[in-house]
């Protein structure tokens, strides 16, 4: 019977050994960056602007922010960010700087590099992006929505500023490297004329479902989806992601699409004018400013696919310790 379980344990630790190495060693599933060099039309250059302030929001990570006023807004763009050990990460987790400097930032980045780690999840080095940027879900953007926000980001004056690398903890760091896959086929444009269709793509490309759905241990929690609460901490406090679904008690199911329109383009003062400056109750993830600035057809398209969403039924009271806030 010793011999048995002294044979038993013997298996088990080169099962679990085994693992670990494999897990250790392997690399990501990529495939080379393209060799493409992307015109930089006026048209892509609007694109890519509206698709990085406004749709994307890349502001919200790669931008140096202020978190005293309302909406965050940007202090200097494309320096990178690293995120505060309170927002619970798992380790050291900074956006880089995306700016033009060669040196800190992308500058000495080839286009197809640049379009392999923000579709695929793979560094210039090869190595697997943490998964905080939604690569994910940029892989469903569609080709000429990507040349376009490479060829803006393109634009993006050099700032000197370097970010730390990601340390990531055990063992998110050996699972991370499976996330990545190389795209499958090209991408085509959607079609904005199929108000469903192209909300669809919006709420996707802009990964809403991500920070509108809670998650546990990493992962979505799928019955939940687009039902709120999933909790950020920041600037000393908590606050919870609304629930957007069209349950009529709890989410937006009692909005008409104007007032659905309206709820984002009351912050259009904010943008033109500075926002005030805001206490915890006040603290937001949500990037107002940014969807303060979609196009009104934009935000109907997304009302009309949100329309289709299952309704979930889940209260959530978005600053819990200061829940006067609305």
């Amino acid at each position: 019977m010793k011999k048995f379980f002294a044979t038993a344990l013997l298996v088990f630790l080169f099962v679990v050994g085994g693992g670990f190495a494999y897990l250790s060693l392997r690399k990501p599933n990529a495939a080379p960056p393209s060799s493409i060099v992307i015109e930089r039309t006026p048209e892509r250059l609007a694109r890519g602007k509206y698709l990085f302030e406004v749709v994307n929001d890349c502001d919200g990570c790669h931008s140096e922010r202020d978190f005293t006023r309302f909406g965050n807004p940007v202090v200097t763009r494309g320096k990178g960010f690293q995120f505060p050990a309170e927002m619970g990460l798992p380790g050291t987790v900074a956006a880089p700087n995306i700016s033009s400097d060669v040196e800190t930032g992308i500058g000495g980045y080839t286009d197809g590099e640049i379009l392999r780690a923000l579709r695929e999840g793979i560094a210039k080095d090869g190595h697997a992006m943490f998964p905080l940027m939604p690569y994910p879900y940029y892989a469903k953007m569609s080709d000429e929505d990507a040349y376009s926000l490479v060829a803006f980001i393109r634009t993006i004056p050099p700032v000197k500023a370097k970010q730390p690398p990601v340390a990531l903890k055990f063992p998110v760091n050996l699972m991370m490297t499976g996330v990545p896959k190389p795209l499958a086929a090209p991408v085509p444009q959607p079609d904005r004329s199929n108000k469903l269709k192209y909300g669809e793509y919006l709420t996707t490309v802009a990964a809403c479902v991500e920070c509108h759905t809670p998650e546990v241990r990493g992962q979505l929690v799928e019955e939940k989806r687009f039902g709120g609460g999933r909790e950020f901490r920041l600037m000393g406090t908590r606050v919870l992601s609304a629930n957007i679904t069209s349950d009529t008690q709890t989410g937006l199911g009692k909005l008409s699409e104007d007032q659905w329109v309206e709820k984002f383009y009351q912050y259009k003062e904010y943008v033109e004018k500075g926002s005030k400056k805001v206490g915890p109750e006040g603290v937001t993830l949500m990037p107002w400013l940014a969807y303060a600035q979609m196009e009104e057809a934009d935000l109907r398209a997304i009302y009309t696919y949100m329309r289709t969403v299952k309704p979930v039924v889940n209260s959530v009271e978005t600053h819990p310790e200061n829940p006067t806030k609305k």
